[in-house]
């Protein structure tokens, strides 16, 4: 399992889309050498499909690519919603929800920045001065 895990997260670390897709095939014919056929018609039916954010800017994919933030906002409101327990109906379940959702939003953690997107104004020169910074 673990190198099979492996495989896979060294498709997603690849710096382009088309080298993405190569390694991609190679796991596959990987896959397939180690009689895990259905792993590798799974990986050949969903390859593109998990390959979208390669689309957009690099400084972006770390960001797509992950769910964190999403899971953190879930991880809150189920804290919030096991202290009560047992809600009387399914209106008082979801006021409860919109108000930590409404609370997320208006404090410091719902106006973090996500991505940064100053890269999108800049010049291309300044740009590629930015990445070599770090």
């Amino acid at each position: 399992m673990k190198s099979v895990a492996m495989m896979l997260k060294a498709i997603h670390a690849q710096e382009s889309k088309e080298a993405a897709r190569e390694k991609a095939i190679q796991v596959m014919e990987k896959l397939k050498e180690m009689k895990l056929s259905s792993a590798a018609k799974k990986l050949q039916d969903g390859i593109e499909e998990t390959l979208t954010y390669m689309d957009f800017p690099t400084q972006h994919w770390s960001r797509i690519r992950t769910n964190n933030t999403i899971e953190r906002l879930n991880r809150e409101i189920k804290r919030r919603t096991k202290a009560i327990g047992a809600f009387p109906d399914g209106q008082s379940a979801l006021m409860l929800v919109c108000v930590r959702l409404r609370h997320v939003a208006g404090t410091q953690w719902g106006a973090r920045r996500y991505m940064n997107m100053d890269h999108l104004t800049k010049p291309e020169d300044e740009l590629l001065s930015d990445i070599i910074a770090g």
